[in-house]
Formats: C-alpha cells, structure tokens, sequence
C-alpha cells in the first residue's frame, strides 16, 4: 500500500482506525448492561477531564486532562477509561478544533485511560509510597505511548514525509512537547490521585456504579 494512497484516503484510515478501537470497548461496555447512572458518572468524569484540558489552555501542551483520564481508569478499570478518554477528546475538541487529528487523539486519550486502567485493584494504589510510582507511570505513559501516537497523525498529515528519516525527525520533534505533557500528568497524578479515588470508591460503594468490570 503506497504513501500516496494513504495519504489520498487519510480521513478513511483515521476514522477506520478510531471505530475499530472504539467499537471494541463499546461492545465490551454494553454488554455490561450499564445503568443510566454509570453512564452519568462516566459522563462526568469526562466532562471534568475537558475542564482540565480548557484551564490551562493558556500553557502550551500542558494536558492534565491525561491524568484525570487514567485517574478515571484507576477507578473504573481499562474498558471505561478508554470510553472516559475518547469521548473527553472528542468533546474537548469542540473547543480547541475538530480536524483529522481528532481519531487519533480520541485513540491516544482513550489509551491513557485503558493504561491508567490496569492499576485498577493493584496494591499500589492503597500504598503511600505507591504515589510517586503511580505519577512516574503515567509519565511514562505519556511520553512512551500517549504522544507517540499523536505525533503519528502527522506522518499522515505531511505528505513529504516518506521515508524513515523524516518519520524519525518527527517523533523527535515531538517528545520535548511530549515531555511537557508527561510532567503535566505527573504532577496530576501526584496531586489528585488520592483525593479523586476516595470520592470515587465512595460513589461506587454508595451507588453501587462501575463494580463490573
């Protein structure tokens, strides 16, 4: 398959790429049976992330909206926080442009969440010193694999990019911004873990919302 047929048919790639990773954790989701108040508190949750992105949007790249995202996944585990992720990058979008971008930061979002998931019912979450080992892998999953895959769209999106130097320099490129955004879910995850995850649990054992998963 040629660069110029993907670069032809890149809104069909993107969106082909966003729906199959999309469908496979709304079809995991709904076949839970969800009730409409999970669905408030997924709703939420994801409305706060948003919050996160648009308050800081005077500081370039610098995204706690990551954090509250795998927080979220913490909480509710992979499945929900990749929903929680997606949906808050797409909707965050109506604020900071929609574009062919908007697949691809729906699938690196949506990641965060699913990572932030797999700590879901580990040990280290109820350990104090379990913090700054929660903060360090949130930015390193940032770095790693999060802003990877948004620097991945612009290989799509720049048509001269057609070998692997120009694909190396732009993932170069993009870590100092990816570090930025890594610090930013670092210093989130330090500071917020704790605190949301007591008001979660409290909701989930109150309300009885998100124990399926």
């Amino acid at each position: 398959m040629s660069k110029e047929f993907i670069n032809n048919h890149y809104y069909v790639f993107s969106v082909l790429i966003i729906f199959i990773a999309f469908a496979i954790f709304c079809f995991r989701f709904e076949k839970k049976r969800p009730q409409a108040r999970e669905m408030v508190t997924l709703a939420v949750m994801s409305a706060i992330a948003v919050a996160a992105r648009a308050a800081f949007v005077m500081v370039p790249h610098f995204k706690p909206m990551s954090g509250v995202i795998m927080i979220s996944g913490m909480a509710f585990g992979p499945g929900a926080g990749f929903l929680i992720g997606s949906v808050s990058a797409f909707v965050s979008n109506f604020m900071f442009g929609q574009g062919a971008w908007t697949p691809w930061q729906m699938l690196a979002y949506g990641m965060a969440g699913m990572l932030g998931g797999f700590l879901r019912g580990r040990k280290v979450l109820e350990e104090k010193k379990g913090l700054l080992f929660i903060a360090a892998y949130g930015f390193v999953a940032v770095v790693g694999i999060v802003g990877p895959i948004l620097d991945t769209s612009s290989i799509f999106l720049m048509p001269d990019v057609n070998n692997a130097e120009a694909i190396a320099a732009i993932y170069a490129s993009g870590l100092p911004l990816n570090v930025v955004h890594g610090l930013a879910t670092f210093l989130t995850l330090l500071l917020l873990t704790r605190p949301m995850l007591e008001k979660l649990n409290r909701i989930m054992t109150k309300y009885g919302v998100m124990k399926r998963e």
